[in-house]
């Protein structure tokens, strides 16, 4: 087991195994965005209350969703850089933060669309709406810190201290709507409960879902591996891989 996660956080052997995983994360990002946005916005039936506007859902809940798992994420690879010293977790950890920023960026200015014209304002300081702007103050500090000292290693232990500190808003983020009287509706999805709308509203939903976090996993895979050859590039495996890509141009 230790032997197996020693691999996992070495470079190399990542480099050479996300080669191989990120065509099939990104082939599969592609196929169910597509067929998610085309059954969402195209075929799935209006809302009887909200009539088209709803169908802001397809892009609003798949971001707010990953937006927390990114934070999520954030925290682990923290954790694991703070107790084990596994760089990788680090270089993934720098990927990651401007991904979640954008994720919770889009869930919240998606929101504020689909709030004009379902509470009549852009705006309004709901417990939810709130604790995903703290959310996205927190990516902006954990952003800000890794450049804030001259040492990486010190702006990646301030950066991974953040995190752990900040994933505490994660579940105020999802019992907002229960514990306060607020506007925001509650879960669209939940695993102990059949969703409340009709399978061929949600169907192209959970779909998009899976479409976001393959696109996550691609493009985290692919700007790991360029975070691994840019600080690895003093190692004899980066320098011989670059040459044999020089060599194949030729």
């Amino acid at each position: 087991m230790w032997a197996f996660i020693h691999k996992l956080g070495s470079p190399k052997w990542f480099y050479a195994i996300s080669a191989r995983l990120t065509p099939w994360f990104w082939a599969a990002a592609a196929v169910l965005l597509v067929v998610g946005s085309v059954w969402g916005l195209a075929f799935a039936p209006s809302d009887y209350q909200q009539g088209n506007s709803f169908r802001i859902i397809y892009v609003h809940v798949p971001a707010a969703i990953l937006a927390q798992s990114c934070f999520a994420a954030l925290a682990v690879a923290g954790g694991i850089y703070l107790i084990w010293k596994i760089k990788l977790a680090d270089m993934a950890a720098a990927v990651i933060a401007p991904f979640g920023a954008a994720m919770t960026f889009v869930a919240l200015f998606s929101g504020a669309v689909w709030g004009v014209p379902t509470w009549g304002t852009w705006w309004v300081w709901d417990a939810r709406l709130t604790s995903m702007l703290i959310q996205l103050f927190l990516y902006f500090g954990v952003i800000a810190l890794r450049g804030a000292f001259a040492s990486r290693d010190s702006g990646a232990k301030a950066a991974s201290v953040l995190a752990l500190v900040g994933v505490v808003n994660i579940p105020i983020i999802k019992y907002s709507v229960e514990w306060w009287n607020t506007l925001h509706q509650p879960a669209t999805f939940t695993l102990t409960e059949r969703p409340a709308m009709p399978a061929d509203m949600w169907l192209p939903l959970l779909v998009m879902v899976l479409g976001f976090y393959c696109f996550f996993i691609a493009l985290t895979l692919t700007r790991t591996r360029s975070e691994i050859l840019r600080r690895e590039s003093a190692k004899r495996w980066v320098r011989d891989l670059a040459d044999g890509h020089a060599g194949g141009r030729r």
